[in-house]
């Protein structure tokens, strides 16, 4: 789950972590009220949505009067914003934030994530700040600097001072940034982050630290902890397949390909979709359905598959393990007569029954393709898409 630049801010104050003064605001008037509130003669106007890059998109804008602000928020708020990671279709800018100007004398960047080889939270940081991370990563590679961290014990005191060492500052930075690292890996563990990032984390002209923009993104496994993160979702944010598929309990997540997927059990989805890459296809979706798969999930997932304009066809993939092919059969049978379903689809099943549950769909007089593997599924239903 993802949050605004201004949400992430607020659970920042609340660890004493220094960031900018500032508010959201949803209409011009009042980004104006906001201004004229922090006082100064300098404010940035910051597009609010869920993707980096706002900057390049003209989402970040400097503003010398309340006025000017007031523009800015009005050229922003209701338009669509393109950056380069939201793709061509871009994001609607419902919110903008209003902070006071900072004397920025240097551009750090700093984060916290998820390992997925070392099976550990890792800090980085670079004395190359607000740029992207991956292009430093590939033209200076030896710019960035990480800490492996042990969960136990956390970003220890000397793993904090020696990420600081390498980023070359004076020495009253030297000081003040290692307390504030070990703060950072406080807020990503005690609230379940899987990234925390700030880009940049400046200095000013005094040498004192402060957070100048941040991502965050939570574990979704472990929102039953957090319901004051889960009340900083925006739906608006999210595509609203995902969106459905999470009030049914379905693993959905939405991708470009025009086959659709209905697979039960993750690992057996992820190799689903491989094999229609191998089949020259794409998938439309990944959709784990659970173990159990009851007619009702299967249904959903259907409604899901057909509410995507891009599935040209959909191939089902179960194993019988927990639930048995005839059953789920069954549960197919009753899911396309309460949806309209009108792409073709073919079938895959292996286990429990499974002989049963061809025989329900062979004799059931609906369209079904029947496949004997998954490769025979893979070539079935890329050949449906070119009949």
């Amino acid at each position: 789950m993802k949050i605004h630049e201004y949400q992430g801010k607020e659970i920042l104050r609340a660890y004493n972590v220094p960031v900018p003064r500032g508010h959201v605001a949803s209409s011009p008037p009042e980004a104006c009220q906001v201004a004229e509130a922090l006082g100064g003669n300098r404010w940035v106007v910051k597009a609010q949505i869920h993707a980096g890059g706002r900057g390049k998109g003209g989402g970040v804008q400097v503003a010398a009067s309340t006025a000017e602000v007031e523009q800015i928020a009005a050229t922003l708020l209701g338009q669509r914003l393109v950056t380069p990671q939201t793709g061509p279709e871009g994001r609607i800018v419902q919110h903008v934030l209003i902070e006071e100007g900072c004397d920025i004398a240097q551009e750090l960047y700093c984060s916290i994530v998820i390992d997925r080889q070392l099976g550990q939270p890792v800090c980085m940081v670079s004395p190359v700040g607000g740029m992207d991370i991956e292009a430093v990563a590939a033209a200076t590679p030896d710019h960035i600097f990480c800490e492996a961290i042990d969960v136990l014990l956390g970003l220890a005191p000397f793993q904090a001072r020696r990420l600081v060492e390498q980023l070359k500052v004076g020495a009253e930075a030297q000081q003040a940034l290692p307390p504030l690292l070990r703060k950072l890996y406080d807020v990503f563990y005690e609230k379940d982050c899987t990234l925390l990032e700030i880009n940049p984390l400046i200095l000013t002209s005094a040498s004192v630290p402060l957070i100048l923009d941040v991502k965050m993104e939570f574990d979704d496994n472990a929102l039953f902890r957090h319901p004051d993160i889960v009340a900083l979702r925006d739906l608006a944010e999210e595509d609203p397949l995902e969106v459905e598929a999470s009030k049914h309990k379905l693993n959905y997540i939405k991708l470009t390909g025009n086959i659709g997927c209905i697979v039960n059990g993750a690992g057996l989805a992820m190799a689903t979709m491989d094999i229609i890459k191998l089949a020259g296809a794409a998938p439309a979706n990944f959709l784990d359905v659970g173990g159990g798969a009851s007619a009702e999930a299967v249904e959903n997932a259907f409604r899901l598959l057909m509410a995507d304009p891009n599935v040209q066809a959909v191939l089902i993939n179960v194993f019988g393990g927990i639930l048995r092919c005839d059953i789920f059969a069954q549960g197919v049978l009753q899911a396309v007569a309460n949806v309209q379903v009108t792409v073709p689809v073919v079938v895959r099943m292996e286990g429990t029954n499974v002989e049963e549950g061809r025989q329900i769909l062979a004799e059931s007089g609906l369209n079904f393709r029947i496949a004997d593997s998954m490769a025979d599924a893979a070539h079935q239903v890329v050949q449906a898409i070119q009949e």
